[in-house]
């Protein structure tokens, strides 16, 4: 059996995570910001298991080399975010940025941050 992967959020990636929860709460309620959060650590979760053979993955190159994306949608659960990520040479993967369906993830994607959570 091969070993999970690492998972880690770097500085941007934890505040779009917080400010997407946060969002949640003040449009839909905290009950759903709850469900919400539980989505997509589904998400982060299944990379821990699978990396970038994650059912759902795509290579976006057209973003970046090395620029993977998944959707947040898991589980018969709804989600309108994507995980924009990089997988190391380490069995570890570096979530850069949680975007929203619609936004231009070209554009919102930058390289250089620092992890916060693993």
């Amino acid at each position: 059996m091969t070993s999970p992967w690492t998972v880690r959020l770097v500085a941007v990636s934890e505040r779009d995570y917080l400010e997407i929860i946060k969002r949640s709460a003040q449009d839909f309620g905290p009950r759903q910001a709850k469900v919400y959060a539980q989505t997509l650590d589904l998400a982060l979760e299944a990379l821990r298991e699978s990396g970038p053979k994650t059912i759902g993955v795509k290579e976006r190159e057209d973003i970046g080399p090395g620029i993977f994306v998944l959707h947040a949608a898991r589980s018969k659960r709804k989600a309108s975010h994507f995980l924009v990520f990089k997988a190391l040479e380490i069995r570890t993967i570096e979530i850069l940025r949680i975007l929203h369906d619609r936004m231009d993830l070209a554009r919102h994607i930058s390289q250089a941050q620092e992890p916060l959570r693993h």
